[in-house]
């Protein structure tokens, strides 16, 4: 026995020194290889002191609008004064005067907005996603607002203004935000059902104020939810990206602060994604679990007041099943909806999809009875690309079926997550746009050549940034809010 254990130790402790010094080469090999990317622009770098944050003298939504206009003054005269003008046709954010000056358009969609109705009959929050700008949800505001809602549309701290604004906000400055929009709201006469717009991280906003709020009697009741793409589950991987970034500090490496450094070609939404920004949505998403886990056990989730979700089974940014396991799944009845759109079945893409349905029929699987109604928006059959909604209603398994007079555009094999707030005649990002857009068009960008050779991923070529069946979201937000 001895002497075995004179030849096992040594080989064990070999081997685990082995493993050891190969995790610390490619460890030291990613570090130098994400230092190697392009370099910081001034953008990146930044620091903008009159964002938002929990300690800010603001007590009120006016407050919060005139510290957000010192803070594009300041951003003007840190970024703006020292990039000077743009070239002809260059395509830079951050250049006055350029194809993705965000001063093109009128009203700069950066900033928070208010339209306020003159005999209101609901109010509405708008809160856009990571990385995003209160643009992403224009249209679903001015719709809302034609109909007769008060509609507020909140820039998030963080964002509008430079990527950089993301490297230090936290999940807790979000929050605080929307709770002071929640308040404006709720102060305006007269009194009037509020309901909260999120998408994506903006979702996840929205869920955590009503949950953390539904025990709150001195808080404004919220009367529903409308949620698109909601990050509502993340890959496992977010919960460790602040360590890049603490690693990046702890040598001197600003880069490592940064999943992806590039070009800022986008009038309202950032290119460039810190680390920071990762990890917010892990905090979030992980807070909306403990807070419902804590409403379950005080007996007070059965208060939570009707959501309306819609969700593209193919999601490359936040997970489409956790939407079901992690929000769905555990709430109580109440009037709750899921609307999934399917991947466009003529287009037979099925046989090369890297993507499988499994893990989102799985959840549904799993689902109550009795909780929520399911509604998928696909082809009416195989040899057709015009779209019909089936329904199940969970109380009854009843399933029921309404033609939409929409199809899938050729060329197009289903939704992504950014695709699902903006109209197809949207002049940046729709496929069809009813006007020329005053600068940059990118909803149908078709260019082809080498790969490697453009500044950012040619990924962002094949992803849809509009949907097709955005008219069917809408209306069924009128009708949600009670605006028909």
């Amino acid at each position: 026995m001895a002497s075995i254990r004179r030849i096992i130790f040594p080989v064990i402790r070999v081997t685990l020194y082995g493993m050891f010094g190969a995790l610390l080469v490619l460890l030291v090999g990613f570090i130098f290889y994400l230092d190697g990317r392009p370099d910081l622009e001034v953008w990146h770098t930044v620091e903008l002191d009159e964002e938002f944050n929990t300690g800010s003298p603001v007590e009120s939504f006016a407050d919060y609008l005139a510290l957000e206009e010192r803070l594009f003054a300041q951003l003007d005269a840190q970024v703006y004064a020292h990039t000077g003008a743009a070239r002809e046709h260059e395509i830079n954010r951050y250049r006055r005067g350029g194809l993705a000056d965000p001063k093109r358009w009128a009203p700069d969609w950066n900033r928070s907005y208010l339209f306020e109705a003159q005999r209101p009959r609901a109010k509405v929050l708008l809160l856009h996603g990571l990385s995003d700008s209160p643009y992403s949800l224009r249209h679903m505001a001015q719709r809302l607002h034609s109909a007769g809602a008060t509609v507020l549309g909140l820039r998030i701290p963080g964002h509008g203004t430079a990527p950089s604004g993301l490297v230090k906000v936290r999940w807790q400055d979000m929050a605080a935000a929307v709770q002071l929009a929640v308040q404006h709201l709720a102060s305006i006469s007269p009194p009037q059902p509020i309901y909260i717009v999120g998408y994506s991280n903006g979702a996840a906003l929205g869920v955590y104020h009503v949950l953390a709020t539904l025990d709150d009697p001195s808080a404004p009741r919220v009367a529903g939810l409308i949620l698109l793409s909601p990050e509502i589950g993340v890959t496992p991987v977010a919960g460790l990206a602040v360590w890049q970034a603490r690693i990046g500090h702890l040598l001197g490496m600003d880069k490592l602060a940064w999943n992806e450094i590039l070009p800022e070609y986008e009038p309202f939404k950032y290119a460039s994604f810190a680390v920071n920004a990762g990890d917010i949505s892990h905090r979030i998403t992980g807070e909306i679990q403990r807070e419902i886990t804590r409403l379950q056990a005080g007996g007070k989730l059965v208060t939570l007041p009707p959501i309306l979700a819609f969700s593209s089974v193919i999601d490359a940014t936040v997970r489409a099943p956790a939407l079901v396991s992690n929000l769905f799944n555990r709430i109580p009845a109440g009037g709750h909806e899921l609307v999934l759109f399917d991947i466009n079945r003529q287009a037979e893409v099925e046989q090369i999809l890297s993507w499988s349905p499994d893990g989102i029929l799985n959840a549904l699987q799993q689902s109550p009875q009795d909780t929520f109604t399911l509604a998928l928006v696909t082809n009416e059959n195989d040899r057709s690309s015009n779209v019909v909604v089936r329904r199940w209603r969970q109380e009854k398994r009843e399933l029921g079926e309404e033609p939409l007079d929409l199809a899938w555009p050729a060329g197009v094999y289903s939704l992504s997550h950014v695709a699902l707030p903006f109209a197809p005649d949207d002049p940046l990002y729709g496929g069809y746009p009813s006007e020329p857009s005053p600068g940059i068009q990118l909803g149908n960008i078709y260019i082809r050549g080498e790969r490697g050779a453009l500044g950012f991923s040619e990924a962002y070529l094949v992803r849809l940034r509009w949907n097709p069946f955005y008219p069917y979201l809408e209306e069924r937000a009128v009708a949600f809010v009670g605006l028909e």
